[in-house]
């Protein structure tokens, strides 16, 4: 059994089905947590239930802990405010404090909605500066980290895509929807722009970044890791539309700012900390897309869509 014992929180959600994938093909003896969608291997725990948690942790005893878990959709973060507060950030302190105790590194996964947009790109020195409360309360969650310990790992990422079990899971997957919706003119935002990244490059880093601190203790603190291409949702689209040979005469460009929670206009993290360390990992969006949506698209032409 390894000596390199990793938890992962979250772990039957988008990124973290990744991370505990990571891990496991990198030898190391994995436990991934869930709170509703359990599976195999996975084991089941509210990490907002402090002693329950504590407990699952000290019974295991990691080196390190990757939490990915988190309420990372925004719209519904206005929802519940006090429900997201309690887990992405007094749950993230007590994992941080836990960690800390034990004498584990722990991963913190943010995002780049720490920042308003105004002026990026955006480098880990950059002042955040959020719009809305999901942005908050994933910086609160960052400070919370570091405060139990300046050695623990904060990862800023952008929108992610990858592997879904509904297209719904990701803001990027979820617009395969439109092409087989034609009643109407479908409006598509081609105002923020984004640097979506694969769960499986996320994944990669985390991993790479565990591995070296082994060997260098100056690896600590704040990174960040975005894709490398300038994209709005419209231009998502217009790549699965070219992708899959879809016809998107129903979709339209929409110039405006996106309704409902205020989101960044450009908030485009810099690579460089991580590149100099060389840490990276790209998948270009064209191949992504395709291989992450390919099976959708089939199984939409055996119903007839």
């Amino acid at each position: 059994m390894s000596s390199k014992r990793v938890i992962v929180t979250g772990a039957s959600g988008l990124l973290g089905r990744a991370v505990l994938a990571g891990f496991q093909q990198s030898k190391w003896t994995v436990m991934g947590t869930a709170f509703s969608r359990t599976g195999t291997n996975l084991v089941q725990i509210d990490i907002c239930n402090k002693e329950k948690t504590e407990e699952i942790i000290r019974n295991f005893m990691p080196t390190a802990i990757v939490h990915c878990a988190a309420q990372r959709f925004p719209d519904k973060v206005e929802q519940d405010v006090d429900g997201t507060v309690r887990l992405n950030v007094a749950a993230t302190k007590n994992l941080a404090n836990l960690a800390a105790e034990l004498g584990a590194i722990m991963i913190y996964i943010s995002t780049d909605y720490v920042f308003d947009g105004t002026k990026p790109p955006y480098s880990e020195s950059d002042t955040p500066n959020s719009l809305n409360m999901y942005g908050k309360t994933k910086l609160q969650g960052e400070q919370v980290t570091l405060e139990a310990n300046p050695n623990h790992i904060v990862l800023r990422v952008p929108v992610l895509y990858g592997p879904v079990e509904y297209l719904g899971e990701s803001a990027v997957t979820v617009l395969l929807h439109l092409f087989y919706d034609s009643e109407g003119t479908k409006l598509v935002s081609d105002s923020e722009m984004r640097y979506p990244a694969h769960v499986d490059d996320i994944a990669s880093i985390c991993v790479d970044l565990l591995e070296l601190k082994e060997t260098n203790a100056d690896v600590k603190g704040i990174y960040h890791w975005g894709g490398k291409e300038a994209m709005t949702k419209y231009g998502m689209v217009r790549d699965m539309a070219s992708i899959f040979q879809l016809s998107m005469s129903h979709i339209s460009p929409d110039p405006n700012p996106s309704q409902g929670t205020s989101r960044p206009q450009n908030a485009q993290l810099t690579n460089a900390k991580l590149e100099n360390l060389a840490v990276g990992k790209h998948t270009p969006f064209r191949v992504g897309i395709e291989s992450v949506l390919t099976g959708w698209v089939q199984r939409k032409k055996s119903e007839g869509l």
